[in-house]
């Protein structure tokens, strides 16, 4: 036996409480020396990574661009992609209370639909993170490099570098990062909730009742399609909200963890997104919110709260670490779960003596590096191509989680459905209404002209994946012996 040869579960199983039927998992089952670490993530962790999944800096600055194409309808535009996440993470946690798993959405995926389909959807979450990545370490470069006066692309790298030794410390240290940053973003949107109510309300000091100022225009002021025009912007902003699922696997109670996140998120998603965009529209009239620069700056600014801008700008480069941190974390552990399926290479599962897929760490964050650079290099060319091929590639998560859902309800016994901890409401009917509302937000991707490039590119990803999957099979059968 050679030391850390890989990262396997309990028992020699791939992740935790899963068989691994692969030859590669099998290979593995007399290799111990080195594991993921189950428990390094304890409850808290879970709690405010579940609290703070869904809280980016899309939410802080891009929710300005989307009320200036919508209206004061934008509220309804985060209300039904809110709905379609709330939904989805329904139908996994179905799936991740009945067997959690490492590769979480993957393996069911793998297991309802074939391994074509586990195959793509893996490397389609692989390739979304690595992105958003690079991208978020873009965002707090630039930030850092205004406040410093500094390039920024020297900060970008050292905002990776920084974070790519935390998670290469354990996954506790990931988790206790992500713990504080995550507070930071929950602590800013409760600060503002509060304050926002009472602004609205005419019960703080020396303002006056503005609830109107949501109908000010006519509240669907740019028409109806501006809606579903909303919708595909901000469907992108809720990604993230399934981390907990993957993250619950290196928990004690991976159920009781995924159980408690997907009840609470409805309200996280009602509060934390709809309920301010709702204030914003109120306590601003919808056409004098900005729409290039944070609409949360300018609201605390309205408070008469001190530094308002600066203090947003924190908050902002803390909601692009933590993305930043999650993408490391989540890239990296979806890399792993791909090599123990042998669809990546084997050797992206060996382990540190902390229980941390160390291999599969570097290698998410030099695609990271490489992109950072490729900002600065060829921004037009090779980072806007990353970016824009990954445009659709939530859609294409959500809808395979959807249908894998879908299908392993139907191979249930009765004695089965009755016992599971977390059901779908109204199965199969709300699971079929779920698949189809995707459909419409991906075919309406082709129709706005602003999106079509992100469909088109990630479709090409896509059809890459597809026919990649039936090399790496080839592959694997001419060299895989036979057990």
């Amino acid at each position: 036996m050679t030391a850390q040869r890989g990262c396997v579960g309990e028992n020699g199983e791939v992740g935790h409480g899963n068989p691994g039927s692969s030859v590669a998992a099998h290979q593995d089952r007399s290799d111990t020396a080195s594991r993921l670490h189950k428990g390094g993530l304890r409850q808290r962790h879970l709690t405010m990574i579940a609290l703070g999944g869904i809280i980016g800096a899309s939410l802080f600055v891009g929710s300005g661009a989307v009320i200036q194409t919508v209206g004061p309808a934008a509220v309804l535009s985060y209300a039904l992609g809110g709905l379609v996440v709330i939904f989805v993470m329904r139908m996994l946690g179905e799936m991740a209370t009945s067997k959690p798993s490492l590769g979480s959405f993957m393996e069911y995926a793998r297991e309802a639909l074939g391994d074509r389909a586990g195959f793509v959807v893996g490397w389609l979450y692989w390739y979304f993170w690595v992105g958003v990545v690079a991208f978020e370490a873009v965002v707090g470069g630039k930030l850092l490099g205004g406040w410093f006066n500094a390039p920024d692309w020297m900060f970008a790298l050292l905002l990776m570098m920084l974070l790519t030794a935390t998670n290469l410390l354990s996954a506790k240290s990931f988790g206790e990062t992500e713990f504080w940053l995550a507070s930071v973003k929950v602590a800013t949107i409760i600060v503002f909730l509060t304050v926002g109510v009472l602004f609205v309300l005419g019960l703080w000091p020396n303002t006056s009742f503005s609830v109107g100022n949501i109908g000010q225009g006519g509240f669907v002021a740019n028409g109806g399609f501006s809606v579903l025009q909303g919708v595909v912007i901000v469907i992108f902003s809720y990604f993230g909200a399934e981390i907990v699922t993957m993250a619950a696997a290196e928990s004690k109670q991976p159920a009781k963890a995924v159980a408690r996140a997907t009840n609470t998120v409805v309200w996280r998603i009602l509060l934390f997104y709809v309920g301010s965009v709702a204030l914003l529209v109120m306590i601003t009239p919808w056409r004098e919110i900005p729409s290039t620069s944070s609409p949360f700056a300018a609201a605390f600014d309205q408070f008469g709260l001190p530094a308002a801008e600066q203090v947003v700008n924190v908050v902002v480069l803390t909601a692009a670490l933590s993305v930043l941190n999650s993408g490391l974390y989540t890239s990296s552990r979806m890399l792993f779960a791909l090599s123990n399926r042998g669809w990546a290479p084997r050797w992206v599962r060996d382990c540190n003596t902390r229980g941390v897929p160390w291999k599969a760490v570097l290698l998410s964050t030099l695609v990271g590096y490489v992109a950072v650079v490729m900002n600065y290099v060829a921004p037009d060319q090779v980072f806007s191509f990353i970016m824009n091929s990954a445009g659709a590639v939530a859609l294409f998560v959500y809808i395979i989680i959807a249908l894998s859902q879908l299908r392993l309800r139907s191979r249930m016994s009765i004695s089965e459905r009755e016992s599971l901890g977390l059901k779908m409401w109204f199965h199969p009917w709300l699971g079929i209404l779920v698949v189809i509302g995707i459909v419409v937000i991906i075919f309406s991707m082709g129709v706005i002209e602003s999106t079509r490039p992100q469909l088109l590119l990630s479709l090409i990803s896509l059809a890459v994946l597809v026919v990649a999957y039936s090399i790496v099979r080839r592959i694997r059968s001419k060299t895989v012996p036979r057990i």
